[in-house]
């Protein structure tokens, strides 16, 4: 997907880069086989009974150098390489020409522009319960007085006719207003690290580190849909999964497998504040004999 060029200097600037707004951190058991497809050959995939731990980091920027915008991170796994181990993304999509070409260009993501539309419908009013007024008072209270709604989430990438849809995201509650009563939990402070890089954009290899400081709370999975469900691990071939995959068609549908996976934890990043630092080379180590690093 093309990204619109301009002669202006980005507003980004210089790091650190800081981002705003609010985020759900999706964690999902994606198979190995999906995951190995979007990994470098040099890494080792950290699995365990043919899963690796991935997921998605959907997030609504209020704030940021590239002004608001929402991005969805697809999460392919977890790879080691020593001394660490860090995510990898499989694909990230934005609705911003700016944090594209900044993603792809300085961070070596792979970025694209994606169409976000929301739609929020109003959840059944509940029976109030008896335990109301307690819970009301420590900011947990779900009766009809909290105005409960789910948020659906439709991403498509690209743009104009040429967009092509990619799942549907169902938020069970909207995200709590920060000048509401609804709990939205305790004040953390911890760090993503991710590998990023060997791209057409950036091929160098690039390790960079997200320092994140929020609220956060664990809230139900979200449901995770498309109008014509695939199962993409099954076209898998072994001839492709000893070799990289050039097809953007083929990575767009595997991206899509892995937000179809299997949920098994999400958390809600309120008051988000997120620090990205500029990403560092990594020297470059000779391949591996064994590509599976087993827990």
């Amino acid at each position: 997907m093309e990204v619109k060029e301009t002669n202006s200097p980005s507003s980004y600037g210089k790091a650190p880069w800081i981002f705003k707004g609010s985020a759900l951190y999706q964690l999902h058991l994606v198979k190995s086989e999906t995951a190995r497809a979007f990994i470098p050959k040099d890494f080792r995939l950290v699995e365990a009974f043919g899963y690796t731990l991935g997921g998605f980091f959907l997030a609504n920027y209020e704030d940021s150098p590239a002004g608001i915008f929402d991005e969805l991170v697809v999460i392919a796994g977890i790879v080691w390489n020593p001394p660490t181990s860090c995510a990898w993304a499989a694909r990230v999509l934005v609705n911003s020409d700016e944090a594209c070409a900044h993603g792809r260009k300085d961070v070596g993501l792979p970025s694209q522009v994606a169409k976000f539309s929301k739609k929020i419908t109003a959840l059944p009013k509940t029976t109030k319960s008896r335990f109301g007024g307690f819970l009301n008072m420590i900011g947990m209270d779900d009766s009809p007085d909290s105005a409960n709604s789910c948020m659906d989430v439709q991403v498509s990438e690209g743009n104009g006719q040429a967009a092509e849809d990619i799942c549907s995201i169902n938020l069970g509650t909207t995200v709590p207003q920060p000048d509401s009563n609804k709990w939205m939990g305790p004040v953390i402070k911890i760090s993503l690290p991710s590998f990023s890089g060997r791209t057409e954009y950036n091929p160098h290899l690039l390790k960079y580190s997200c320092q994140i400081e929020c609220r956060v709370r664990a809230v139900p999975p979200a449901k995770i849909s498309r109008p014509f469900v695939l199962d993409m691990d099954r076209k898998i071939s072994s001839e492709r999964e000893s070799s990289e995959m050039d097809s953007g068609e083929d990575k767009r549908k595997l991206s899509i497998s892995v937000m179809l996976s299997k949920p098994i934890l999400a958390l809600e990043f309120n008051c988000l504040k997120m620090k990205v630092d500029a990403p560092t080379m990594v020297p470059e180590r000779p391949p591996s004999e064994n590509s599976v690093f087993n827990l």
